[in-house]
């Protein structure tokens, strides 16, 4: 069974911190070693200046972050980690996909939308301090993930619209120049960790509540004790539900410990005695990463030649499909004579698979004849890969081991792939899967 492409990007705005950690760093680590998963993260510096004007800080982010991952464990000789402007495909690809890009489609893009409806509110231009790269960013996002034909890509539930707007792009491109690109999903991850901040409000650059990931130990110690809590005395039972020391504690914690604090809060802990604790549990788990991440910081150098060899990683990769995808749209080496013959067969009408989602969420395709016919109506699918493995399965094989069962239903040795449509036969789908062979679909 091939490997589950899986990518993740991050903005090089910010350094990381312990919401970082434990929401995305941790879990993408771990999910990097699961077997049959070929795991794509890159640092998105990009991206990163659309957000920040301070050369400086995009340069110091990118550093912070490169070390940040892989004192945290990431293996860059197990997985592809480079950075986003060391791939030159990306933004050729960018331009690509914005040329057939909807504008209707970016214009309902949220961030764009959310910096509309601000200037509205303040009576100002609707694109007032809005640049050209806040509103096709999308497109470059899209880039990042069709490049690689990521076949799943983690995000959460209110970024689901940029997995949306790439599928959109990658369609297009594909109806108009051919398949080339594989439609990815969106991984929604419901439960991401979310920890407090200094205040009690969730940890952000934005509320400046932020606890550094590799903090100074005295410093970690000191942030941790400046964590607000409410008035109870020592001896005065204290609530875990919306407890911030309670929430950080678990985050670092097993079932047991947790529970071992969740008592000691019902028994009355102190203020600075659950604070002290609270450091102690944080402290043992990133200690260790922190002596890495330090010896890292003091070698950029090295951060610099494990991104480029990445970057010469990913580049097998992206640099043949650019070729590819420049061909398709016919940026070629004029020396190429067109063969009108081919030209000619390729207008010849030919039969189509076509993919919908129905409203109950499944995922189906239909067979349809060179004259618009609908031949085989395919079973809903759990995603869109499934669906399209169907298809895949059945061009292999053109239509040998094809069979009708019971109720129409057309079969694939055991397997039920569908039903025949209204007025179709089997002979029919059997010629269409054959047209498909001749055509070298």
């Amino acid at each position: 069974m091939p490997a589950t492409r899986v990518l993740t990007g991050i903005t090089t705005s910010g350094t990381p911190h312990l919401g970082n950690y434990a929401g995305a760093i941790r879990p993408a680590i771990a999910a990097s070693r699961r077997p049959g998963v070929e795991s794509f993260y890159f640092l998105a510096d990009y991206h990163a200046l659309i957000k920040v004007q301070d050369p400086a800080r995009v340069q110091r982010s990118t550093l912070e972050i490169a070390a940040s991952w892989l004192a945290c464990g990431l293996a860059p000789d197990k997985v592809w980690f480079y950075r986003q402007s060391d791939i030159p495909e990306i933004p050729e690809l960018t331009w690509l996909l914005t040329c057939v890009a909807g504008k209707g489609l970016l214009n309902r893009a949220h961030a764009y939308k959310a910096a509309v409806d601000k200037n509205r509110e303040a009576g100002e231009d609707d694109d007032a301090g809005v640049s050209a790269g806040l509103f096709m960013y999308p497109v470059l996002m899209a880039a990042d993930i069709l490049m690689f034909k990521a076949h799943s890509v983690p995000v959460g539930r209110d970024q689901i619209q940029h997995i949306e707007m790439a599928r959109d792009f990658g369609a297009r491109f594909n109806h108009l120049y051919g398949e080339h690109f594989v439609l990815p999903e969106a991984a929604i991850e419901e439960n991401v960790a979310t920890l407090p901040g200094l205040d009690g409000r969730k940890m952000s650059k934005s509320y400046d509540n932020t606890i550094p990931l590799f903090a100074p130990r005295a410093e970690l110690k000191k942030l941790i004790f400046s964590i607000v809590t409410d008035s109870r005395a020592p001896g005065e039972p204290k609530d875990t539900e919306g407890s911030a020391l309670f929430q950080l504690h678990q985050a670092f914690s097993t079932p047991e410990q947790s529970a071992a604090f969740a008592r000691a809060f019902a028994e009355g802990i102190g203020w600075g005695d659950a604070k002290q604790a609270l450091f102690e549990r944080i402290d043992a788990e990133v200690a260790p990463m922190r002596e890495k991440y330090e010896a890292l910081m003091a070698k950029p150098i090295e951060i610099e030649a494990i991104l480029r060899e990445g970057a010469i990683k990913a580049r097998k990769i992206a640099t043949p499909l650019l070729a590819e995808l420049r061909h398709a749209v016919g940026l070629r080496d004029l020396r190429e004579q067109v063969v009108v013959a081919k030209a000619a067969k390729a207008k010849v009408a030919m039969p189509q698979f076509k993919q919908y989602r129905e409203a109950d969420g499944r995922f189906h395709f239909k067979l349809v004849a060179a004259d618009g016919r609908e031949l085989l109506l395919g079973l809903g699918h759990a995603s869109p890969r499934e669906a399209g493995q169907a298809i895949a399965r059945l061009k292999a094989d053109a239509g040998a081991g094809l069979r009708e069962g019971a109720g129409r239903v057309v079969q694939l040795g055991e397997d039920a792939l569908g039903e025949l449509a209204a007025d179709a036969a089997l002979e029919d789908i059997v010629a269409a899967l054959a047209a498909f062979v001749e055509e070298g679909a």
